[in-house]
Order: C-alpha cells, then structure tokens, then sequence
C-alpha cells in the first residue's frame, strides 16, 4: 500500500527541521555563515567534533553531521562539495522514525515523495536530494 502523502509530510518536515537547525546553529555560533561550516570548524579544531549548542546535540561524522533536538528529533545530514546539504531515503527514514509519532515509511513511498517535490528538492543523485537554490 502506497503512503505517498505521509511521505511528502515527512520529507517536508525534515527539511523544515534542517532549517530551524541551521539558523539555530548560525545564531549560536556567529561565525558561521553556512551550516557545512561545522565541518571546518571541527576539523580545525575550533569547535568540539560534538557538543551541545542550544536546543541541539551534534556529531560531525565523514562528510556530514548528526543533530538530535532536546525533543529527540534527529536529523543527519552530509554535505556536496559545494557545500550544500545532501540527504538520502535512509536520513530521512531515520527522521521519521525518531519523531514523537514515529513514521515509517517505505523507501519506494520516500523515493516518489521526494521526486514529486521537485522543486523545492532536487535529485543530485539517485536517491539523494537537496534543496534547490
């Protein structure tokens, strides 16, 4: 059974959360001009490779980070070489099912509800997305 729509609601969710993460991250750490610049800060070693900055735990791991909310929620996200966030059906299967109300949805249901959002999304590859500029 096809659950498209639950899926077109999770996948927009977590790119609302992606967002309230970003401009939480850039108001807690100014020098910030852009949420990949995590990577760079840790791998400089000017900010800890995970710690707690306001409402968010986060973990910088390979070429991306993982954000968990004071209320759980997680959101993991990589990043392309030109520095815009990249995400996979696996990230945003992992937001849904930490959600207060876990939501699982197939990959085929993700995949189409991803597709069916373009844009706001964009495939950078199969089976990865970003949010188009």
């Amino acid at each position: 059974m096809e659950r498209v729509e639950p899926a077109r609601d999770l996948v927009l969710g977590y790119v609302r959360a992606l967002n309230a993460i970003d401009e939480a991250m850039r108001v807690a750490i100014p020098s910030l001009e852009r949420l990949v610049d995590v990577l760079g800060l840790a791998r400089s070693r000017r900010i800890s490779r995970s710690d707690h900055v306001g409402a968010y735990f986060y973990k910088v791991h390979g070429a991306g980070c993982s954000f968990v909310g004071d209320n759980g929620i997680e959101v993991d996200v990589d990043f392309a070489a030109d520095g815009s966030e990249i995400f996979d059906l696996w990230r945003l299967r992992r937001y849904g099912l930490s959600l207060p109300d876990p939501l699982d949805v197939t990959d085929q249901d993700l995949r189409s509800a991803a597709q069916s959002l373009q844009p706001p999304l964009a495939e950078v590859r199969p089976g990865w997305f970003s949010v188009a500029n």
